[in-house]
């Protein structure tokens, strides 16, 4: 059974830093496209950063170019969101996302995936 585990999110306060993981169990992660995603109280879900299953492409979305990083250690399966310099706007419940070895990959929408965690929550302070 294919399942996604997100944690280290928590409050924190602007200018902060957090570094969120997402643990897969259940199939080769190796083979497995992974994003980021985020959803606020009243929005819908958004695209915050994804990473290719080979690994070398990566994928921001402009609010977090530069204060954000997405990695991934497959020894671990697992794929981690790095936040620096965290703003109040992103807070938020942070889901990880995968999809295996897409071909015509769209990692900035919600269709991209075909598997999510449950979320992390993620509050920052002003």
């Amino acid at each position: 059974q294919v399942q996604l585990v997100e944690s280290g999110g928590g409050l924190v306060q602007a200018g902060g830093s957090l570094r969120l993981s997402c643990a897969a169990s259940g199939y080769t992660f190796s083979h497995y496209a992974m994003g980021w995603f985020r959803q606020a109280p009243g929005k819908e879900r958004e695209f915050v950063a994804a990473i290719s299953w080979t690994g070398d492409t990566t994928y921001y979305a402009d609010s977090v170019k530069g204060r954000f990083t997405i990695s991934r250690d497959n020894a671990k399966n697992t794929v981690y969101l790095q936040m620096n310099s965290l703003k109040p706007e992103d807070t938020a419940v942070y889901y990880c996302g995968g999809k295996e070895r897409p071909t015509l990959w769209t990692p900035r929408t919600l269709y991209g995936y075909d598997v999510w965690g449950q979320g992390t929550q993620v509050t920052v302070s002003s």
